[in-house]
């Protein structure tokens, strides 16, 4: 074996050891997901990209679920979470830029049982595809919004609770967004969500930009692991035009 083998055999090795061949959680849905969110770009299945999730959602409207992709620490360009038998299928497109960890929990709302993926974009053009499986008893996308049978919910809209915790040699930051996330599929209502979220530093730096879509719940819960000191803003935009400016010691 020449040199020039040698090395492409050793490159190869790393990624061999957690790429899979066969779809871990097979779905009729693998191939149309894979040209409609990735454009038929290079992918493996990669046991390195975590979805923590329930195994059965025992609220469809709530489901908590954590995207772990930090064993692919400053190689993140990019990560991309669907839900491949929701009606609308998109959950979020998240970039973690400067000192910002590619790790995020974000909670969810699920049709029906159904696959969930995550797809993690590295430096070298590949996306490193996670997934995992939820059973769930149906009806979390078209149940009605609980937040808008609570009174004065109107006035309450942007409001954002939640702080800084630390963890060694970051923080997690966590925060739930009161906003009701209206996702169009129930009769009457227009969507009306938030769709565009940033981090920022105390200098205005941005450290991570996110696209939210009508899976994520209303009341939005996030979390973001944080590298460094210094006070957080969280910038939110609906899509009616709302802006929201919240910041977190």
């Amino acid at each position: 074996m020449n040199w020039r083998a040698s090395c492409l055999l050793a490159c190869w090795l790393p990624l061999a050891a957690h790429a899979v061949d066969v779809d871990p959680v097979p779905s009729v849905m693998w191939t149309f997901y894979h040209k409609q969110m990735l454009g038929d770009a290079p992918f493996v299945f990669d046991e390195r990209v975590k979805l923590l999730a329930p195994p059965f959602a025992e609220d469809a409207r709530q489901v908590p679920l954590e995207i772990d992709a930090r064993a692919f620490k400053g190689e993140v360009v990019r990560i991309l979470a669907w839900a491949e038998l929701n009606p609308l299928p998109k959950i979020v497109d998240f970039e973690p830029l400067t000192d910002v960890l590619p790790w995020l929990s974000i909670r969810i709302r699920v049709e029906q049982a159904t696959p969930l993926r995550a797809a993690v974009l590295t430096r070298d053009g590949l996306w490193h595809v996670g997934s995992t499986l939820i059973d769930a008893a149906g009806g979390g996308c078209t149940a009605p919004s609980v937040v808008r049978t609570q009174p004065g919910w109107e006035e309450r809209i942007g409001e954002v609770l939640g702080g800084r915790y630390p963890r060694g040699e970051f923080s997690r930051v966590r925060v739930q967004v009161a906003h009701p996330m209206d996702n169009g599929m129930v009769s009457g209502i227009p969507e009306f969500f938030i769709n565009q979220a940033e981090l920022r530093d105390q200098n205005d730096q941005l450290l991570a930009r996110l696209e939210l879509f009508p899976a994520v719940s209303e009341n939005p819960n996030l979390a973001f692991d944080i590298e460094g000191a210094g006070q957080t803003r969280l910038v939110l935009r609906d899509n009616s035009g709302n802006q929201f400016d919240a910041a977190i010691p």
